[in-house]
């Protein structure tokens, strides 16, 4: 029997065994119920098990724990026993048996946390402060304690040298706010308590402001001063770096303007924007920043100023219910609420939009729903309902579920608004849907252009809308006229798209009478947003374009995607055809394709989960989810029809499989056997391979290379290597510092008569020659090849070298 000097490892029986058997022996010695806790066998036997425990593998802990109540037990040997598990390093045995202990308040909390958050670990933190509200609330001090602006990570590193694997990427302040913001939530804390988190917020959004304001143009000056104003207050590290963010960019007449708008301190600013903030405090009445839209480039509202009815008490607007419940009419709905840049729920909704012909009518929700009960509110709330249930007065939205669904957020009277909702037709979906020849897909045109409602109304009426108001503050009162004229704006242009795609739905691809296919839709309250036309093409979550829709035609070459790592063979085959394809890394975040994906105006191409996250990332038509159960060739396949890309026998192969460049060298044959001779014997060229070489050149002279049936030669356009190309000859090195893939040619190749030349990519530096794999590549996809016969037989292309292609 084990006793107290005695290590277990090794020797005896298994600790399972000699648990069982010293719990059996107890129990037969006391016939009697177990003691109370506290009683002298008790405890001798729990100083004994607590000595094995220091000795035993973390698999044994839970049934020692249990089977011996050591939560129990004098606490002085096991809090012993757990700093020298963390003295050794073994932090997360240390934190799991302090909280299976339940020894927390025992424990320095930050010393036994630390080291898991550094290896970002936070879900065994989180178990350990479980029911402990004063330990998480010290959880999430701690969290923003590090998200202190100018506080380095690094030095809590080097306090816990045994942590090898730190998590730098995940304990940047954005992140660490984050997890901050979720446990908040979680935990239901007040955001108050972790001030640095707030800062950090209150950065992130000053970037998004300022990209708004000063690269997208579309957010007004009044508005963003507001918003700015706000955020910063009085905070000097955040004017700080307001300043950094506006002399960031090189308009000093901006950002003059910004900084007299502001009151921000000028003592470091460039000098231009200084001498341009002094001409502007010279003038009288200065005006608004000088990039501001003109009203000749957005969609005008068609109706007079008088026609926009702002209401506010159930007086005024019970004078207009014939004319909102009229049967057979079209009304366009919209909502507007105050934006959020912090902690926090989603702002109540503050404006209702209701358009019909000739008119619109903004319903001031606070004030109408105030007092909560009262006989207003309520007849209010029946008004609401009445309208978004009368199947025969057609609510044209964008995007209208999620506006319900706000609405119900916001206010309790009208909880069921989304559920109530009949005969209604999501502009959205058919947005969705729509495929204009003489349009740019969404997101093509880079930050600057128009998404959503406002690409929707350029297409279909000629000019974006004017969102400089959107990011207003519509809680405040009264309402500025630009806030009026925008909040009727976008509700009225509802009404005109709507009746332009009604006359020309052709023109669209659209079903031939829209609003039959609304009535036809109505008796599937799932689909009663979406005409008939259009459900089956809504059906795929891979967004297979609608059977009979034409899509405009996009050259391979001009064609750009972005993959994830799981779609390695796609994108190969897309290349292979000449689309320009980049491929996230192994691990890397998905994220990553949203960003390049706007950045550089590319398709993304995924699969599975991240699909639905990175399509709302991007706008409709700029991402596709591939279906995984295909081989590469049918996905690339369904890619090209998908988006309606042209490929030609000329766009094969030219673009590297490898790395995607699309540069390459064309290299004689003679130069081809020099190098791969001085690869293969860097001492240097003798005379007899110099006269082989020239006699079987003098043999091949005039020949030339095979030609590919119907696909023509392999010839892309590239001008010759040259020495001058050339770093070093051995090992074969270009200019760029590129090194050629010689191993990889075989000789037998270097022997053909009717091979004359090599291509070799400037980027990886692969070698390629003329084979047989054009005509099977032309084979394979001559379905979508454009001007690829079906009945010929496939000639001979370049293969990669080294392939058996």
């Amino acid at each position: 029997m084990l006793d107290g000097s005695q290590g277990w490892r090794g020797r005896g029986p298994s600790l399972e065994a000699w648990v069982a058997c010293e719990l059996k022996r107890w129990l037969q010695t006391r016939p009697r119920p177990r003691p109370a806790q506290g009683s002298p066998g008790l405890k001798q036997l729990q100083a004994r098990a607590v000595r094995v425990l220091a000795e035993s593998p973390p698999s044994l802990v839970e049934p020692l724990v249990s089977i011996f109540q050591l939560q129990d037990a004098d606490r002085s040997p096991l809090l012993a026993h757990i700093h020298r598990l963390h003295q050794e390093g073994r932090f997360k045995e240390a934190v799991v048996l302090g909280t299976k202990l339940q020894l927390q308040p025992d424990l320095d909390f930050e010393t036994m946390s630390a080291p898991l958050l550094l290896q970002d670990k936070v879900h065994l933190v989180e178990r350990y402060v479980d029911s402990l509200p004063d330990l998480q609330q010290r959880l999430l001090a701690l969290l923003d304690s590090w998200c202190q602006p100018g506080f380095d990570i690094r030095v809590v590193a080097r306090w816990y040298p045994q942590v090898t694997s730190v998590r730098l990427e995940r304990l940047s302040p954005r992140e660490l706010s984050r997890q901050v913001l979720r446990l908040l939530e979680r935990y239901g804390l007040d955001p108050a308590l972790c001030p640095n988190m707030i800062t950090q917020q209150h950065l992130a959004a000053l970037r998004y402001l300022c990209h708004k304001r000063l690269v997208e143009r579309s957010l007004s000056q009044e508005s963003w001063a507001e918003h700015v104003q706000g955020l910063v207050g009085q905070n000097q590290w955040l004017q700080e770096q307001l300043l950094q963010l506006l002399t960031a960019h090189n308009d000093a007449a901006v950002v003059a303007r910004c900084v007299l708008d502001l009151s921000l301190p000028t003592e470091q600013l460039p000098a231009t924007v200084a001498t341009e903030l002094n001409r502007l405090r010279l003038q009288e009445g200065t005006t608004e920043a000088p990039f501001e839209d003109r009203e000749d480039d957005h969609y005008q509202l068609p109706i007079a100023r008088e026609d926009i009815y702002f209401l506010a008490s159930w007086e005024a607007l019970s004078r207009h219910q014939e004319e909102l419940l009229q049967p057979g009419q079209v009304v366009g709905v919209d909502l507007e609420w105050r934006p959020s840049f912090c902690a926090g729920g989603r702002p109540r909704a503050s404006l209702m939009q209701v358009a019909v012909e000739g008119r619109v009518f903004l319903l001031d929700l606070p004030k109408l729903l105030s007092p909560a009960g009262g006989p207003a509110p309520r007849a209010f709330s029946r008004l609401v309902s009445r309208l978004l249930s009368e199947p025969s007065v057609t609510k044209l939205g964008y995007g209208m579920a999620g506006d319900l669904r706000s609405l119900g957020a916001s206010y309790p009277a009208l909880a069921h608004a989304e559920k109530q909702l009949r005969g209604s037709l999501d502009l959205l979906q058919v947005h969705k849907q729509m495929r204009v020849v003489d349009m740019p897909a969404p997101g093509v045109d880079g930050a600057r252009g128009p998404r959503g409602l406002s690409l929707l109304v350029q297409q279909v009426l000629g000019k974006p809308l004017d969102k400089t108001q959107q990011l207003s503050n519509w809680d405040r009162r009264p309402l500025g006229e630009g806030q009026l004229v925008y909040a009727a704006t976008d509700a009225y242009c509802l009404l005109e798209v709507y009746w332009a795609l009604c006359r020309e739905p052709a023109r669209f691809h659209l079903s031939g009478d829209l609003a039959r296919s609304l009535r036809l839709g109505r008796s599937d309250r799932s689909r009663m947003q979406e005409p008939p036309r259009l459900q089956k093409a809504l059906a795929s979550p891979r967004q297979v374009p609608a059977e009979g829709v034409a899509i405009p035609e996009v050259r391979a070459r001009a064609f750009r995607v972005v993959c994830d790592s799981m779609l390695q063979g796609l994108a190969r085959s897309l290349r292979c055809l000449g689309v320009d394809v980049l491929v996230l890394g192994a691990g890397e975040d998905h994220r990553r394709a949203a960003e390049v994906a706007r950045q550089e105006g590319r398709v993304i191409l995924t699969s599975g989960l991240p699909y639905q996250k990175l399509r709302a990332q991007v706008g409709a038509g700029r991402c596709l989810s591939v279906d995984c159960s295909l081989r590469a060739r049918q996905q690339a396949k369904a890619v090209l029809r998908h988006f309606n890309v042209r490929v030609t026998p000329a766009d094969i192969f030219s673009r590297c499989q490898a790395c995607n460049c699309d540069q390459y060298l064309k290299v004689s044959k003679d130069m081809m056997k020099q190098l791969v001779w001085l690869g293969s014997h860097p001492e240097g060229p003798s005379s007899t391979g110099d006269k082989t070489t020239q006699n079987e050149d003098e043999r091949e002279t005039g020949s030339a290379p095979e030609e590919a049936p119907g696909c023509g030669t392999y010839d892309p356009p590239c001008r010759w290597l040259e020495e001058a190309d050339l770093r070093s000859r051995a090992p074969a090195t270009l200019g760029n510092g590129t090194r050629l893939q010689l191993a990889g040619v075989p000789a037998g190749v270097l022997q053909r008569r009717a091979l004359r030349h090599f291509y070799c990519c400037t980027g990886c530096g692969k070698v390629f020659w003329e084979g047989s794999h054009l005509g099977r590549v032309a084979a394979h996809f001559q379905e979508v090849l454009e001007g690829a016969p079906g009945s010929r037989e496939p000639g001979q292309a370049p293969g990669p070298a080294g392939s058996s292609d």
